[in-house]
């Protein structure tokens, strides 16, 4: 399966419950710090909805 490598480039404070739990559900602790995660529809959609906290760039 596809890799999709996420980063978190700025804070989630200021901004809705909702959008923190869903940057906390995509598996983010710190600013700065890069997960890989599948490429999945489910993932699609919440790194679709945090796009302005997160960076994203295709794994290969």
């Amino acid at each position: 399966m596809a890799v999709i490598r996420a980063k978190q480039v700025k804070s989630a404070i200021g901004y809705p419950k909702d959008q923190k739990a869903t940057v906390k559900g995509l598996g983010f602790r710190r600013l700065q710090q890069t997960v890989e995660l599948e490429d999945t529809a489910s993932i699609r959609g919440m790194l679709n909805k945090v796009k302005h906290l997160v960076k994203i760039e295709e794994a290969s």
